[in-house]
C-alpha cells in the first residue's frame, strides 16, 4: 500500500511476492516450492490500495466530515470517532465496494500477473482496547478466490503494525512511532501467524507474504528489525514452505545495506524478496526535477536493482511527478509543488491546478506525454531485475495515481510490454 503521509521518500524499499496461473505450474526455488518463477519472470503487479488499510489521500470522501476539525486523520480516529457498531457497518460496506471480482478481471486484462493487498494487524490479530473493527477476512477470502479466477498471483502485505512502524496515516495510526516498545514487536509476530496460517492452503494464489511495511529505518533500532525480519521468516515458512518471504528496507540503500543479508550463503534462507518503494515527490527537490530528470533518476534505479543479491521488486512507485494529489501529504495538507505545505521548505514549482482532484483526462497534453515518458522509463529500469508493483489501482480523484484510469487513457501500456517509450534507460 503507499505511503500518504509526509514522507514517501524517493528511495523505498521493500522485498515482495508472487504471480499466478489458475492451474499454475510450480518451480522449485532453492528448497522450497514457490508458484511463481521469481528467478526468471517479470513481476508486474498493482497495488490494491485503500481497500483494508484506509488512506485520506485514496478515499477522501471518507475523511471529508473531519475536514475543517482535524479530528479524523486515519483509521483508527476514524473507527474510535465512530464506534465499533456504526464504523462496521461504513467499513464493510466500503471493503465490499472499493474493490470488486470485476476490478480482479480488469488487473489481468491489462496484462498483470499480481496484486499486492495492504492489511492491518487489527484483522488477523486484534488487542484489546484498539478501536479497530474486524470482518476484512471475510472479503479477502474472497478476493483469493477471484485472483485464482483471474490468474493472478497475491503478495500480502501486513501494512501496520502494533504502535505503528513508521508514524503514517497508512500504518493505521498517525503520529508517534511505538512499534519496537513493549510487546508490539511479538504482536507483530502474532498477526503474521494467524495471516499465514490462514491462508497456508492458498500458496497456488498467495506466493509471498510481506512481514512488514515501510518500517521507518531512522526511528528504529535496525539491529532489532533484522531479528524481526529472521523471526518473521521462520514464522511465515513454519506455516507454509510455499511462501516467499518479503522484506522492506526501511528507508536504507537497497542494494549496499541489504546485500548479504537472509540470503542461502549467509543464513541459509530460501526465497526472500526485497521490495523497495521508489518515489520522485515527497522532498522539495523531487518535486522540482523537470520531466527529464525525472527519467534520468529512475533510469539510474535499474543498475542498482540489478545488483541486488535478492530478488528484488519495486513494490511501490507511481507516475505522479508531483505531490499535487489531494491530502497525499494527509489530511487537510498541502503540497511542496505549489509551495502549500507548511513546514516543509518547498517554494513554488507550479500550479496544481488539474493535478490534484479530477482525472487523466484533464491533465495537459505535455502533462499527459511527460507522465507517458516517466511511467515507461520506470518499467524499463524496475525490470532489470525482478519487477514492480504500481501504486495503486484505483482512487477516487488522485490523478497521476490511478492506473485504472491511467491504463483506460493510453498513458499506461497494456500490456505492460507495449511502450510508447522504449529504451529511454538504455539511450
Amino acid at each position: 500500500m503507499l505511503s500518504s503521509s509526509f514522507l514517501r521518500f524517493s528511495t523505498l524499499a521493500v522485498s515482495c511476492w508472487g504471480t499466478v496461473q489458475s492451474a499454475p505450474l510450480t518451480f522449485r526455488l532453492g528448497k522450497r516450492d514457490v508458484a511463481f518463477n521469481y528467478n526468471n519472470d517479470i513481476v508486474r503487479g498493482v497495488n490494491l490500495g485503500g481497500w483494508f488499510v484506509l488512506e485520506p489521500w485514496i478515499t477522501p470522501s471518507i475523511f471529508q466530515p473531519w475536514a475543517t476539525s482535524m479530528t479524523v486523520v486515519d483509521e483508527y480516529t476514524y473507527t474510535q470517532t465512530l464506534g465499533k457498531d456504526a464504523a462496521s457497518a461504513a467499513l464493510t460496506n466500503h471493503w465490499n465496494t472499493w474493490i470488486t471480482e470485476d476490478d480482479f478481471t480488469q488487473i489481468s486484462q491489462n496484462g498483470l500477473n499480481h496484486v499486492r493487498i495492504p492489511i492491518g494487524y487489527w484483522a488477523v490479530a486484534p488487542l484489546d482496547g484498539d478501536p479497530y473493527v474486524q470482518g476484512q477476512l471475510n472479503v479477502l477470502d474472497q478476493a483469493i478466490g477471484w485472483a485464482r479466477n483471474a490468474g493472478l498471483k497475491v503478495l500480502l502485505d501486513l501494512h501496520g503494525a502494533p504502535g505503528s512502524q513508521n508514524g503514517f496515516d497508512n500504518s493505521g495510526r498517525y503520529g508517534p512511532i511505538d512499534w519496537q516498545q513493549g510487546d508490539t514487536v511479538s504482536q507483530t509476530i502474532t498477526a503474521l501467524q494467524n495471516l499465514a496460517q490462514h491462508y497456508s492452503d492458498d500458496t497456488d494464489v498467495v506466493t509471498a507474504i510481506e512481514l512488514l511495511n515501510e518500517p521507518l529505518g531512522s526511528a528504529l533500532n535496525l539491529d532489532e528489525l533484522k531479528t524481526f525480519y529472521q523471526s518473521g521468516y521462520e514464522t511465515v515458512t513454519g506455516a507454509s514452505t510455499n511462501y516467499a518471504t518479503c522484506i522492506h528496507d526501511a528507508f536504507e540503500n537497497f542494494e549496499t545495506y541489504w546485500n548479504g543479508f537472509m540470503t542461502p550463503a549467509s543464513s541459509g534462507d530460501q526465497n526472500v524478496i526485497l521490495d523497495t518503494h521508489q518515489y520522485q515527490v515527497f522532498s522539495p527537490s523531487q518535486v522540482a526535477l523537470s520531466p527529464s530528470d525525472h527519467v534520468s533518476a529512475a533510469c539510474a534505479l535499474g543498475p542498482q536493482l540489478a545488483g541486488t543479491d535478492k530478488w528484488t521488486i519495486v513494490g511501490e512507485w507511481t507516475g505522479a511527478q508531483t505531490d499535487c494529489a489531494k491530502w497525499l501529504n494527509g489530511l487537510g495538507k498541502g503540497a511542496r509543488y505549489d509551495g502549500t505545505l507548511a513546514n516543509s521548505g518547498s517554494s513554488y514549482v507550479g500550479s496544481c491546478d488539474g493535478k490534484s482532484t479530477g482525472t487523466v483526462v484533464d491533465l495537459s497534453s505535455d502533462d499527459q506525454d511527460n507522465l507517458k515518458h516517466f511511467i515507461d522509463a520506470q518499467l524499463d529500469a524496475y525490470e532489470s531485475h525482478t519487477g514492480w508493483i504500481f501504486w495503486t489501482w484505483r482512487t477516487e480523484s488522485a490523478p497521476e495515481w490511478h492506473l485504472q484510469n491511467l491504463t483506460a487513457a493510453g498513458l499506461f501500456p497494456n500490456p505492460p510490454t507495449s511502450r510508447a517509450y522504449p529504451g529511454q534507460c538504455s539511450s
